[in-house]
């Protein structure tokens, strides 16, 4: 894949190269990552890595995790793959669709699950001129089959975490495998007072506690309007520092 940026997130402890044009990780993949709970010596597998922004990310904040990653194309993988040298982090990065995973990865078992599923249902849904951005936003699995493979691959009291966009809260909720227990909701809102734009779901295998819906999260302080730079303090935790995102 040629004509690259490289760019710095956490701090800088974690540098990604991505294509100048094609489908680019930022504030998503790193509130994906900050929300994962896992622990070192853990295992942790990201569904549709891309070029591997959230994975590496949570393997920069909780160092010896046991990384792997599942990216549908080819040039994305091979990216994380350098991706993840760059960063001197052990990750592997298998290659294969989310309905049709490849017999490797239906022998394993994880602690966590990671996704940011495409957002977009690509039948309701304008397509994107860069090919790899278009699969991205709206590939060819359901979202019904991201959860499905999400649940089989998690072990016992393993946890899956995801993104989405909130108007798909409902799919989301819908999709969730009998499996999948203990869930709990955050919505991601731009300031206090304004619809929540994004939502974060966690959920456990055989799980059994009560659904529980949290207070909205303001992503920016101070009125709306201003230059998008006035993050709130637990974001720059999370942004620049590789902090927890509070669930709460």
């Amino acid at each position: 894949m040629s004509d690259l940026t490289e760019d710095a997130f956490l701090g800088g402890r974690l540098r990604l190269r991505q294509p100048a044009r094609g489908f680019r990780s930022g504030l998503d993949a790193m509130l994906l990552a900050a929300s994962v709970p896992a622990r070192p010596s853990e295992s942790a597998l990201e569904l549709g890595c891309g070029a591997g922004a959230a994975i590496l990310a949570l393997g920069t904040r909780v160092p010896g995790l046991t990384l792997a990653g599942l990216e549908l194309q080819p040039a994305y993988a091979a990216l994380a793959r350098d991706n993840a040298a760059l960063n001197a982090l052990s990750l592997e990065v298998l290659e294969g669709d989310v309905a049709a995973p490849p017999p490797e990865l239906r022998a394993r078992a994880f602690d966590h699950v990671l996704l940011n599923p495409p957002y977009y249902d690509r039948a309701a849904s304008t397509r994107a001129e860069d090919p790899g951005r278009d699969l991205a936003h709206g590939g060819p699995a359901a979202l019904p089959a991201w959860l499905a493979l999400a649940a089989r691959r998690l072990r016992p009291g393993g946890t899956l975490t995801l993104i989405q966009r909130a108007a798909r809260l409902p799919e989301v909720l819908a999709a969730l495998p009998a499996s999948l227990g203990s869930g709990e909701l955050l919505p991601l809102a731009p300031r206090a007072g304004h619809e929540p734009r994004l939502i974060l779901v966690r959920a456990k295998k055989g799980g059994r506690a009560p659904f529980r819906l949290l207070f909205p999260l303001p992503l920016h302080d101070g009125p709306s309007g201003l230059d998008g730079k006035d993050f709130a303090p637990w974001a720059v935790g999370v942004l620049r520092s590789g902090s927890c995102l509070p669930w709460a």
